[in-house]
């Protein structure tokens, strides 16, 4: 864990509460969706678009902006409430989600015309590699924007990832900031039990990356490992996050049944009194 300077974080602390508030109304409202992993990583999303991030939600296509690769797609009800508290398009478009004809699909789609949505995901393990195709595509275009890629800690059992993990060390990607949300579940049960990839920093770091291990629901160290990313040169960063499943509603946290499960109207209410 880093242990550099400290600020005030009770703003982003608020915005993410929203977030969370908005991921269990989207997915109650729809009646399906996944609330354990898209609370598990709102507060990554809440430092990384208003803090650390180069956006401009006014203009979503501004070429100097960093991109946001989210790979963990299922998860998107936090990236679509993290946009519209961002001002991308209203927050009362988020209701729509999941249903018949709405840009805000279960999976981010680019062909739904949705501002601030930089990759189209649906079979995990494909968006690390559509980010280092970006992050090639910036050095060779002579841009300095930065490029995330938000990966589950399940999604790790995709070959396909650590190819990615390959490619970015031998072109020496250091416009590139991988995160883990590794809060320990993925769809079938516990990752140690189905396939443990601890010591999963040490696996980053064979492979040639920085690794900065993090709790992700500090925002101070949220924070400071973006800013030592920043700072990273000849290497990709890979920020491996420590988080709970689940996130801020007690009922929620640490339990994975709702990795997919939506909540009904009354445990919905109630999510809504704790993140008040």
């Amino acid at each position: 864990m880093n242990n550099c300077k400290r600020t005030d974080y009770s703003g982003l602390e608020k915005i993410a509460k929203q977030i969370r508030r908005d991921i269990i109304a989207m997915i109650t409202e729809a009646k399906s969706g996944h609330p354990g992993g898209s609370l598990s990583m709102t507060d990554i999303l809440a430092v990384l678009y208003f803090k650390q991030m180069r956006h401009n939600p006014k203009n979503p296509q501004w070429e100097e902006r960093d991109r946001f690769i989210l790979s963990k797609g299922h998860a998107c009800s936090a990236l679509y409430a993290c946009l519209a508290r961002a001002g991308y398009f209203p927050p009362e478009e988020l209701l729509t989600f999941r249903k018949l004809h709405t840009r805000l699909q279960g999976h981010p789609a680019l062909d739904k015309g949705l501002p601030g949505i930089e990759n189209t995901s649906g079979a995990l393990g494909q968006g690390l590699s559509f980010a280092c195709g970006i992050a090639l595509s910036g050095r060779l275009d002579k841009k300095n924007y930065r490029v995330y890629c938000m990966l589950g800690d399940g999604e790790l059992d995709e070959g396909q990832v650590w190819e990615a993990v390959l490619t970015a060390s031998h072109y020496k990607l250091d416009n590139l900031c991988a995160i883990v949300d590794y809060n320990g579940f993925q769809l079938d049960g516990k990752l140690d039990e189905i396939k443990n990839m601890a010591p999963l920093t040490a696996k980053w770091q064979s492979f040639g990356w920085q690794t900065i291990e993090i709790d992700g629901h500090n925002y101070n160290e949220i924070d400071n490992a973006f800013e030592q990313a920043k700072k990273i040169r000849g290497f990709p960063t890979a920020i491996i996050a420590h988080t709970i499943k689940g996130k801020g509603v007690s009922f929620i946290e640490g339990d994975n049944q709702w990795h997919g499960k939506a909540p009904t109207k009354e445990q919905a209410e109630k999510a809504t009194q704790e993140l008040l």
